[in-house]
């Protein structure tokens, strides 16, 4: 008996691209740069107003362009010196990622807290502390309700944002994730001498769909500078805050601490009561004696090296 092989024909895949234009999810280059140039003016004249009238700083910000690729792409090439906030906007779009360079948050921390803007240097690139991020919570609330009085979203609806993280804390797609494409809005904000961005990276789906307009009123309501920074505070004293107790041993030659070995002894240099320096962040916060409960080592607070505002004023910079 002779076998046969049976053959399957396949249809060829259709290129992904071309999908996506034949389903509304990808626009000529004409057309993305005509609506991300709306949505960098609507920022360029609305933003600003917004955090003058609830922090009392004046800021600029700036059109820079913007990126088409796959969303996932786009993400990845922020960097890591940002954090990011993904959102969603009913009538509008279910996931659009809103992100802001690192050191705009830190220098609009340090001026909240009433820093003289001569004195505030552009920051060192590292990601933001937890205190930070909790700023950056409001900042993105700011641009969110830009983003919601610019858009043609039916039913009024709040944008919903997810908490807030840094760049290197951003989970990485599901095995199973269907990309989409998008574009990158970039825009320049400019506080005192340091100058960062902040991006909206929207999925071309719900961007080509949209009629940006600018708000009749560029007046809102909101929390004031007093506001902002009580907020701020009132996180950090609910914030963890890891302390650190150094005592002081007897001094000892190199010699001697060249030859030390596991087992060997070194004497507290404090012959009565043991002090102890508590610090946090660097700082010292309290002058404690070293004793003893039951089974734990305890430090009793004898004295405060910092007022309680000056401890809150170090750990939230």
């Amino acid at each position: 008996m002779i076998m046969t092989e049976a053959q399957t024909d396949t249809a060829p895949r259709m290129d992904r691209a071309l999908l996506a234009k034949l389903t509304g999810g990808l626009g000529d280059s004409k057309t993305l740069q005509r609506l991300c140039a709306d949505f960098g003016q609507l920022y360029v004249e609305f933003l600003p107003d917004v955090f003058h009238s609830e922090t009392g700083l004046h800021m600029q910000v700036h059109y820079n362009g913007h990126e088409s690729g796959l969303m996932t792409d786009l993400i990845a090439d922020l960097g890591d010196n940002v954090s990011l906030a993904d959102g969603q906007l009913r009538n509008w779009s279910p996931n659009f990622v809103l992100a802001c360079g690192n050191s705009f948050v830190i220098t609009l921390m340090e001026n909240l807290l009433g820093a003289l803007p001569e004195t505030i240097q552009e920051p060192i690139e590292r990601p933001l502390s937890q205190i930070e991020l909790d700023l950056a919570v409001m900042v993105y609330d700011k641009i969110a309700n830009v983003l919601r009085s610019g858009v043609n979203a039916a039913g009024g609806f709040e944008p919903l944002l997810e908490k807030a993280h840094n760049a290197e804390d951003r989970p990485k797609p599901e095995e199973d994730h269907v990309d989409e494409y998008a574009v990158t809005v970039k825009l320049g904000i400019t506080l005192g001498t340091v100058t960062s961005e902040f991006y909206l990276v929207i999925p071309q789906k719900a961007l080509l769909k949209t009629v940006v307009t600018m708000p009749k009123s560029k007046g809102q309501g909101g929390k004031s500078k007093k506001e902002w920074q009580e907020q701020i505070a009132e996180q950090v004293r609910r914030s963890q805050v890891t302390l650190e107790a150094r005592i002081r041993l007897d001094s000892l030659t190199l010699s001697t601490v060249s030859r030390l070995v596991a087992g060997d002894v070194i004497p507290f240099r404090d012959k009565g009561d043991v002090m102890v320096d508590v610090s946090a962040n660097g700082k010292n916060l309290y002058v404690c004696e070293f004793g003893r409960a039951g089974e734990n080592y305890t430090v009793r607070v004898k004295d405060n090296v910092s007022s309680e505002d000056e401890i809150l004023k170090h750990l939230m910079s």
